[in-house]
Formats: structure tokens, sequence, C-alpha cells
């Protein structure tokens, strides 16, 4: 199990767009592995590569209660949104502790390949839909409080560079 570094807003990596995966292969397939276990014991319901500092179009997600329905996906493309939008509360792993409601699409689908390379199609709404749009604006090098007022922003902002200092104090 190898756990990865998160990356925290407002780190400038995090607006690194994501280039396409060439080819799933064993390499894919180990930082999928170890994208998984740092999600899980974060704890979180999702997790881009580039929120590990990989620039490469990879996300995992798991929304079960349970957390162990992993999903896998690899280059993902969003092909159709419902014109349904739908408001809900959000959280990421890199901007600990802070929750905000961001308005998205109601319904996605969304076509990927898995950990094998096999493409698929998944048609989802709920956590699910938000999930995915969530982390695909990570490989878009966009975070989710990017959706909020500047002042928001800001404050976010200057909140977690002083808690970093803090940390770095304690050392």
């Amino acid at each position: 199990m190898a756990l990865l570094t998160v990356l925290c807003y407002p780190d400038p990596r995090l607006h690194k767009v994501a280039k396409p995966v060439a080819q799933v292969d064993a390499r894919i397939q180990k930082i999928v592995t170890d994208m998984a276990d740092t999600m899980y014991e974060a704890p979180g319901v999702g997790l881009a590569a580039t929120q590990v500092d990989i620039h490469e179009r990879i996300l995992v997600i798991d929304v079960s209660d349970s957390q162990n329905e992993l999903m896998v996906f690899i280059n993902p493309e969003l092909v159709w949104v419902s014109p349904e939008k739908k408001l809900w509360r959000e959280g990421c792993l890199s901007v600990p502790e802070y929750f905000d409601e961001v308005d998205r699409p109601a319904v996605v689908r969304v076509r990927a390949l898995d950990i094998n390379g096999k493409e698929f199609e998944v048609e989802a709404d709920g956590l699910l839909a938000v999930c995915l749009q969530h982390e695909m604006d990570h490989l878009q090098g966009k975070v989710f409080v990017e959706y909020l007022s500047m002042l928001k922003r800001t404050r976010i902002s200057l909140k977690l560079k002083k808690r970093a200092k803090e940390l770095i104090g304690e050392r």
C-alpha cells in the first residue's frame, strides 16, 4: 500500500491540465491502486490523479456506504449532461475542512476506460454525478472553490496558506 501526497489548494500544480493516458499498462494500474489506497485512507469518495501531482487523466471513485465499490475512470469524457441542475454541498481532499454548495447538472453520462483498458459508459445521478463532475474538473485544472465567489476563494486560500505555514512551523 503506497499512500500518495494530496496537493492542497492553492498549490499551482492543481491547475495543470492532465494529459490522456496513452496505454493502460502495469504502471497505470499501480497508479490506480495507489490512488485508491490514498482516497480510502483520507477518507474520501473520489480522487483525481492531478490531486496527487500525476497529470494523467485518471479518476478513482467510491460513493458506496461500505467503501468497497471502487470505480476507475481512465480518460473520462463527459458525453451528455442533463439540462436540469442540482445544488450539492461539496468538499475536496485538496481543500481540507471546507464545504460549499455548487450547482451542477443533475445527471451525466461519462465514457471512459476501466483498469483493464476496456471502454465503458455510465449514466449517473446523485452523489456519483457530482463526484464525476468534481473529479473531472480536477483533470482540467479546476478546483471546486473556483465556482465560488472571489471573496470566498480568497478567504479559503489565505486560511489554507496560514495552516500550511503553521504545520511547517510545528515540525
